[in-house]
C-alpha cells in the first residue's frame, strides 16, 4: 500500500521542528493526549519516547524502523508539529481535529488517511456508543488520532507485538489490525441489538405503550450503525484494489479479504435491522390502531347499553309519575273541588291511573323502550 523511501527524501526540512511544536503529553481534562509513542524495528519494540520530539528524533536515527505514534483527543498544536515532520496533508489534519467525519479512505501521495466509526454496546443503558478514529499511515509510521472510548487499541497493540512477523510487515499490517479490531467490536453489538430486536418484537405483541419509544430510538441507533459500517465495503475494496500497484504482502491480503467479509456480513445485518425495526414499527402502529378502535367500540357498546338503561329508567319513571300526579290532585283535602264528595270519585281516579300507566306502557313497549 505504501513505498518504503527514505525518510530524508519524503521530509520537507532536515531540520528539526521547534520546540514548542513538538511538545510532550499534554495533560488535559481527560489525561495525556499522547497516550504512547513506540518505535518497531522488524517487528520488535526498540523504544518507547516520552515525546513527539524524542519520537522524531529516534526515527531519523533508525530510517529502518518504524514509529506507532498514539494520540486522544491531541491538541491543534500536536497535529501541527506531526504534520511538519511526516509532511501530514492539511485537509487530512483539519480532518483530524475537527472529527465528526465519515468514514473514508483518501490518499494523500504516500500517506493513506483513514477515518473510521468505532462502536460498542453499553448493556446498563441498552444503547450503542459511538468513536471516531484517524488514521495516518506512511512508509515508516503510523499515527492514529482517537475521539471517543472506542476502540481499545491497547489491545492491537498487545496483539501486534505478540506476533513480531505480521509487525514487521510494517504500517499497513498495523492498519489491518486496527480494521480487524474495529470489526470485531461491531459482533457485540450486532448481538446486543438482535437481543433487543427481539425484546421489542415481545413488547409490541405484549401490548407495551412505551414500546414505540424504543423502536424509534433504536431505529436512529442503526442509522448510525448503517453510517459506520457501509462505507467501509468500499473502503476495504478500494484497499484490495490497490494490492498489486502497492506490492501488498500476500499473508496481508488474505487478512484484509477476511475483514472485508466481516464488514460485508455486519452490514448486511444492519440492513436487517433497520427494516425489521420498519416492519416491527408498522406492526405496532396497526397494533395500536386496532386496539384504539376496540376501546371506541368498548366504548360505544357502553354507552349504548347505558342509553338503553336510561330509556328503561324513564319510561318507568312517566308512567309511575301517572297515578303519583292523580293521587296528589286529589289528595288536596279541599272542600270546594270538583267531584270531591262524588260517591264515584275512588274507583274513578283508580280507574283513571290504571288507564294512563297502561297506555305509556304500551306506547314505551311499541318504542322498544321496555
Amino acid at each position: 500500500m505504501s513505498d518504503r523511501r527514505p525518510r530524508a527524501a519524503r521530509r520537507r526540512s532536515p531540520e528539526p521542528p521547534p520546540a514548542a511544536a513538538s511538545p510532550g503529553p499534554a495533560a488535559g481534562p481527560e489525561g495525556p493526549s499522547v497516550v504512547q509513542a513506540t518505535l518497531y524495528r522488524d517487528g520488535r519494540r526498540v523504544a518507547s519516547p516520552a515525546t513527539l520530539a524524542e519520537t522524531y528524533r529516534q526515527l531519523r536515527e533508525h530510517p529502518d524502523g518504524m514509529a506507532w505514534i498514539g494520540l486522544h483527543r491531541p491538541t491543534e498544536q500536536e497535529l501541527h508539529s506531526l504534520a511538519a515532520e511526516f509532511d501530514l496533508h492539511e485537509l487530512a489534519v483539519e480532518d483530524a481535529l475537527e472529527a465528526h467525519q465519515r468514514p473514508k479512505l483518501e490518499r494523500y501521495g504516500d500517506t493513506l488517511f483513514v477515518v473510521l466509526r468505532a462502536a460498542r454496546y453499553l448493556d446498563a443503558q441498552e444503547e450503542v456508543d459511538f468513536g471516531e478514529l484517524h488514521v495516518f499511515v506512511g512508509p515508516d509510521f503510523l499515527i492514529t488520532v482517537r475521539h471517543g472510548a472506542a476502540p481499545d487499541l491497547s489491545a492491537v497493540r498487545r496483539r501486534m507485538e505478540e506476533n513480531p512477523a505480521l509487525l514487521s510487515l510494517g504500517p499497513e499490517a498495523v492498519l489491518y489490525a486496527i480494521l480487524d479490531a474495529v470489526v470485531d467490536g461491531y459482533a457485540p453489538v450486532v448481538a446486543g441489538v438482535q437481543n433487543d430486536v427481539d425484546e421489542i418484537e415481545t413488547e409490541v405483541f405484549g401490548g407495551d405503550p412505551a414500546v414505540s419509544r424504543r423502536i424509534y430510538e433504536l431505529s436512529r441507533e442503526m442509522v448510525e450503525f448503517q453510517r459506520a459500517t457501509r462505507p467501509l465495503v468500499g473502503m476495504l475494496h478500494a484497499l484490495m484494489a490497490g494490492f498489486a500497484k502497492y506490492g501488498t504482502d500476500e499473508e496481508l491480503q488474505r487478512y484484509l479479504r477476511d475483514v472485508a467479509d466481516h464488514v460485508t456480513h455486519t452490514s448486511e445485518r444492519v440492513d436487517g435491522f433497520r427494516q425489521a425495526l420498519t416492519e416491527i414499527l408498522t406492526v405496532n402502529a396497526t397494533l395500536v390502531t386496532q386496539q384504539q378502535n376496540a376501546e371506541m367500540r368498548a366504548l360505544a357498546e357502553a354507552g349504548f347499553e347505558q342509553n338503553e338503561e336510561i330509556k328503561k329508567i324513564s319510561s318507568w319513571a312517566a308512567i309511575l309519575f301517572a297515578p303519583t300526579l292523580v293521587g296528589t290532585i286529589y289528595g288536596m283535602n279541599f272542600d270546594h273541588m270538583p267531584e270531591l264528595h262524588w260517591a264515584g270519585g275512588y274507583p274513578f281516579a283508580v280507574v283513571l291511573m290504571a288507564v294512563v300507566c297502561t297506555s305509556l306502557y304500551v306506547v314505551f313497549k311499541k318504542k322498544d323502550w321496555l
